[in-house]
């Protein structure tokens, strides 16, 4: 079972996703007289807040001409755990017509349901900067957001996948001199409900079928066994045509019987 490679990018497809949704933010700045006088599409990146801080920090005495572009958003993965709660039947299977080719048949086993654990955070060196961010983000989420993602491309199913928001944190790194930077950072956590996907296998078309039928008798009866066979006609017919079936039945009957006795096989009179 495990060893044959398949890859459908579940998890980043999730992470893309989740990244584009924040990813047209707009801030403006006024003057007292309410006008705008700078507008900015929010920086966004893939990153832990710790690399951002530690640029920062290696910036104290204010000598670099650029340590990092505040305001910023950053997201990153924290955690993925299986969700029973979201448990599907393993037994049933996407079933899908191999591209343009009719005569052969994709299936795919149900998908394992998964949560993924999302962190984003929004960094600002001024206080309203990062609370017009803040703003931006929460009413769309009650708690949760869905978002409409090709699931899996291969089989053509789309699935709607929700985002819910857990928590939010603050935190204003405000200790120190006057000349040491500033940065306040909320923190959003995240949880996306989403399906991981097994192998695509290929089969052809069926053209015969046959069911085998025995009645429950005796054990010292001879075993009569009923025999049905359905062939498409044509036999070489292509699956898109209208073609009939032929059905054959068969009747067997074993005329002989286990003897306990003698231990062997014996005529049925």
């Amino acid at each position: 079972m495990l060893g044959q490679q398949f890859y459908h990018e579940s998890i980043r497809k999730v992470i893309v996703a989740f990244g584009t949704t924040f990813n047209n933010i707009q801030l403006v700045r006024k003057n007292n007289d309410g006008v705008i006088k700078q507008s900015m599409k929010v920086p966004l990146a893939y990153g832990p807040q710790q690399k951002w801080l530690t640029r920062l920090n290696e910036d104290a005495d204010l000598s670099k001409t650029v340590a990092v572009t505040l305001p910023r958003i950053g997201f990153e993965i924290q955690n993925l755990s299986y969700d029973p709660v979201r448990k599907l039947n393993r037994v049933q299977r996407f079933k899908k017509v191999k591209g343009a080719d009719s005569n052969r048949l994709d299936t795919q086993y149900m998908p394992v349901p998964y949560n993924l654990s999302i962190q984003l955070y929004v960094m600002a060196k001024q206080s309203d900067d990062a609370l017009q961010i803040v703003e931006q983000i929460l009413p769309y989420f009650q708690p949760d957001y869905t978002l409409t993602i090709n699931d899996m491309t291969d089989m053509g199913i789309k699935r709607d996948v929700p985002i819910i928001l857990n928590d939010i944190s603050y935190e204003d790194n405000y200790q120190g001199d006057f000349e040491t930077r500033r940065a306040l950072i909320y923190t959003l956590d995240f949880t996306a409900k989403f399906y991981l996907y097994g192998p695509v296998t290929s089969s052809t078309v069926i053209k015969t079928v046959q069911v085998d039928q025995f009645t429950d008798i005796k054990d010292n009866a001879p075993r009569r066994e009923q025999r049905y066979t359905v062939t498409p006609k044509p036999a070489n017919a292509d699956a898109d045509d209208d073609f009939g079936f032929n059905e054959t039945t068969s009747f067997y009957e074993d005329a002989k019987v286990f003897d306990p006795v003698t231990g062997t096989d014996k005529v049925q009179e």
